[in-house]
């Protein structure tokens, strides 16, 4: 396996692990997330490839793509000590490749690259109800940070 950052011709098969990770959220919130999309475009994905400061990761095996972590360099608000922060957009596994240790290889490059570039802490968000991916999260060093609450005041 190897670890690398995202190519312009990766970008279909990232489409493909953004639309599996979409089909995850909207199973738990379909109040919130539109099966068949992707979070991100073919445009917008583009870009990403291009931005040093959402630098992509791929975890490949014999020449195919089977994972990603999307990252994102940050500030945070005017009101807190102005440190870097490395944003952990998105990380996927393809389905059929999970429980082999990508997940791991690719989260691990993550640090890495926080620490190559000088920032002072990771932060990602994880949606209560994806239990694999809150015990991933825990088994990596993550510990909660804040919580983020809801109250829908809507019908649909």
């Amino acid at each position: 396996m190897v670890i690398r950052g995202a190519k312009q011709e990766d970008i279909g098969r990232l489409l493909d692990l953004l639309s599996e990770i979409l089909e995850i959220h909207a199973k738990l919130r379909p109040d919130l997330f539109v099966s068949g999309t992707t979070k991100y475009s073919r445009i917008q994905l583009e870009a990403m490839v291009r931005d040093d400061t959402k630098p992509i990761y791929v975890a490949e095996m014999g020449g195919y793509v089977v994972g990603y972590a999307m990252c994102q360099i940050r500030m945070p608000s005017s009101n807190m000590y102005p440190v870097k922060i490395f944003h952990l957009d998105d990380l996927c596994v393809d389905e059929g490749y999970r429980h082999q240790g990508i997940g791991e290889a690719l989260y691990r490059k993550v640090v890495e690259e926080a620490k190559a570039n000088d920032c002072y802490e990771i932060t990602l968000n994880a949606w209560p109800g994806n239990e694999a991916a809150l015990r991933f999260y825990e088994k990596m060093g993550l510990k909660t940070r804040s919580v983020f609450m809801e109250q829908i005041v809507k019908e649909k």
